[in-house]
């Protein structure tokens, strides 16, 4: 048992910290509102995935991986990333346009928006299911029955729990860290947004990709 829960916090370490749309937004939120903001954004993402380790724990994750249902988790993916790239790229342009950053109590980066957010992103994703069907919905992993499977997963998700503590953490830091008060300027606001929006375009066109790869 102790070697499967070591396994499960590696496994979900080394899924979590590879950067993705996730990490991107969690660091965007931690720049603009602190560590609470991208926590909260994780602690969705988390939830999210803590489903969908559920589902297959319980032998209903293959539902999920039907070509057709595939398909539709895939394009609602990049339909969000599609809508989060226009968000951050309006927001750029207003802050440009106007000379001036939004209010800081937006209710796009509202701690609820932030968790559900993050539970969207990791439920939408296709991607999600094939890497818990890969962890924990092996046939040799059956043998150990459903409580020893949803152990595994807990391990998971605490490995990807104390990577992104760890991701908020360091970027809030370094936002401490830095010179002056840089990151309130309009052209900070400017340049996050535009390039946070940039990467949400290149994510949306990656997994639009892959789906046509199949």
């Amino acid at each position: 048992m102790l070697a499967l829960l070591g396994t499960g916090f590696l496994l979900g370490w080394s899924v979590a910290w590879p950067p993705g749309p996730i990490n991107a937004e969690i660091a965007r939120r931690c720049l603009a509102r602190g560590f609470r903001a991208g926590f909260g954004l994780l602690l969705g993402a988390c939830s999210g995935d803590a489903l969908w380790a559920i589902l297959v724990s319980l032998g209903m994750g293959a539902l999920f991986v039907v070509p057709s249902v595939r398909l539709a988790m895939g394009i609602a993916s990049v339909a969000l990333l599609l809508a989060l790239a226009a968000v951050f790229l309006r927001g750029a342009w207003r802050a440009l346009r106007t000379g001036a950053a939004p209010p800081p109590a937006a209710r796009f980066d509202s701690r609820r928006a932030g968790f559900l957010l993050g539970m969207g992103m990791a439920l939408s994703s296709p991607w999600n299911v094939a890497f818990w069907l890969a962890a924990i919905g092996r046939p040799e992993m059956a043998r150990h029955g459903t409580g020893a499977l949803l152990l595994v997963a807990a391990a998971v998700l605490a490995g990807a729990l104390t990577w992104g503590v760890l991701w908020s953490a360091s970027v809030v830091l370094l936002r401490r860290r830095a010179p002056g008060r840089w990151w309130e300027g309009r052209w900070w606001e400017v340049g996050v947004k535009a390039l946070t929006g940039a990467l949400m375009l290149y994510f949306a066109a990656s997994s639009a990709a892959r789906l046509l790869r199949g």
